[in-house]
């Protein structure tokens, strides 16, 4: 048999890869610290896990889910959308359910993407936006990002024939892997940009609730004409450390929700409508768990840049995310050092590079790891160096 073209062209996924190097390292005995994977380490919130229960051993919950997510899933994302950033969403026409935001940012290639079309992707970003697009078949234009933009895809550098060949334009702020953050002007040059070019700008917005130091997260929906042209999307697996649940969604512009929805349908059956029972919960619930959860991170936030500056690493406090985005010494690539404390130091670290073409450089380092892991993580990184 052969296989596709283009996934004989797609590299291993990064986080798949770093799960098989853990799990060799492992079976050898060797007691690994993985600073690499943002999969918290926190439980989800005991009032979730009940309506969950609950939710179960529901009898009509055991049949096939609403392709589009259950009515009132998308009702309570819109309630949390219109309480959280006051935007108004039709939960009829302008929400999607997905099986967590990283099915749904690749299957919104299928929707829009043909053969040859470019989707514009910045330069160090979550690996999908780009690798969504290679599979189908299409091309990648990487807009620069780096410290002297302050981490924001340089969008209006993209040369116009790019620009008018592609049909998606990715970015996501609060940003992973960077932990940047984008101000009302950014976004707003962003829309004019995306209407000019005739494409949809999607707005990945994973991070929003994972903030610090009295930083509030905007959704881009919040901008004027945004709707116009943009899909923005939401995942419950940081704030309400649900990764293993699988459960987002995605609103805006009514005409990709229906695209992105008609791919899906042909593609899965939804979420199992407990899970979205229990994600309404999460959603218009007690939200006292978001303020315990940012004290954690801020906590192991504060402790990890003390450390690691004290031990000579380059790396400044992030106002959001779970990631703290650090310079690489002298004298070695990202994938070198990586590599130096994986072998030698026994922790897990992800090579900037890893994130596309500008990440090189750096590495970045997941909070989602308990305190003492994370000191002792940073011991043996100072011993190593």
């Amino acid at each position: 048999m052969e296989i596709a073209d283009c996934l004989k062209e797609t590299p291993p996924y990064l986080f798949a890869e770093i799960d098989k190097r853990k799990a060799e390292l492992a079976a050898q005995g060797v007691d690994v610290i993985s600073l690499g994977i943002g999969d918290p380490d926190i439980p989800t919130p005991e009032h979730i896990v009940d309506a969950m229960a609950e939710a179960i051993r529901k009898p009509s919950n055991h049949q096939y889910p609403d392709y589009a997510g259950s009515p009132a899933y998308r009702k309570a994302a819109a309630t949390y959308m219109k309480n959280r950033f006051g935007v108004d969403v039709d939960p009829d026409t302008e929400v999607l359910g997905l099986i967590g935001s990283k099915e749904g940012i690749a299957h919104t290639h299928t929707a829009f993407v043909n053969p040859g079309d470019y989707v514009l992707a910045p330069a160090i970003g979550y690996p999908v936006y780009s690798g969504g697009a290679k599979l189908q078949n299409g091309l990648v234009y990487y807009m620069h990002m780096g410290e002297d933009n302050a981490w924001l895809a340089d969008f209006a550098s993209t040369p116009d024939d790019i620009a008018d060949a592609a049909k998606i334009m990715f970015i996501g702020y609060p940003n992973n892997p960077t932990s940047a953050i984008a101000n009302d002007e950014y976004f707003d040059e962003a829309i004019a940009f995306c209407k000019e070019h005739d494409l949809l700008l999607v707005h990945d917005n994973a991070y929003c609730d994972v903030c610090f130091d009295d930083y509030r997260a905007p959704s881009i929906l919040e901008r004027p004409g945004a709707k116009d042209v943009c899909l923005e999307f939401f995942s419950l697996s940081k704030p309400y450390n649900m990764t293993g649940w699988r459960i987002a969604f995605c609103c805006g512009n009514a005409q990709a929700v229906d695209a992105l929805g008609t791919v899906k349908n042909n593609l899965d059956s939804g979420q199992f409508t407990a899970i979205q029972d229990a994600a309404i919960v999460a959603l218009t619930g007690p939200q006292d768990c978001l303020d315990d959860m940012r004290a954690i991170y801020t906590r192991r936030r504060d402790a990890m840049i003390d450390a690691l500056h004290a031990i000579g690493i380059d790396c400044e406090p992030p106002k959001a995310t779970i990631y703290i985005w650090a310079k690489v010494p002298d004298g070695y690539t990202s994938a070198e050092f990586a590599e130096k404390l994986l072998t030698q130091a026994h922790v897990i670290v992800t090579p900037g590079s890893s994130y596309g073409p500008d990440g090189e450089g750096y590495i970045r380092i997941s909070l989602t790891t308990p305190d003492d892991r994370l000191m002792e993580a940073v011991r043996r990184i100072k011993e190593t160096m």
